[in-house]
């Protein structure tokens, strides 16, 4: 299941959490967003015992994007330890994102 992240639980849910996280930092009006929400959710139920998988609107939580750069998207970030590890930008296949999230297990 993917979860909503936001400012408020930002630090418990990624910063924190035990296990690797991906975050898919997006908006409601971005295409190449919608084009990837499919895919994200899939990606979260199948590695639903490994990894946290979240979305974050970047338009409803500017301080969170401004501070890990996000100047396109969809961004995704992936994080190990509460820090940033990789990252892609734009629409992506599914592969690319499965290549880093099995490099993170």
């Amino acid at each position: 299941m993917v979860k909503t992240i936001n400012e408020s639980n930002f630090e418990a849910e990624v910063l924190n959490s035990a296990k690797p996280v991906m975050i898919d930092f997006y908006a409601d009006w971005c295409g190449p967003c919608k084009m990837m929400s499919p895919m994200v959710d899939a990606l979260a139920e199948d590695y639903a015992d490994q990894l946290v998988v979240g979305k974050i609107n970047a338009d409803d939580n500017g301080e969170l994007a401004a501070a890990y750069n996000v100047m396109s998207i969809p961004n995704i970030k992936f994080f190990k330890d509460g820090k940033v590890v990789d990252e892609v930008v734009g629409a992506q296949p599914k592969e690319v994102l499965e290549g880093k999230i099995n490099a993170l297990l």
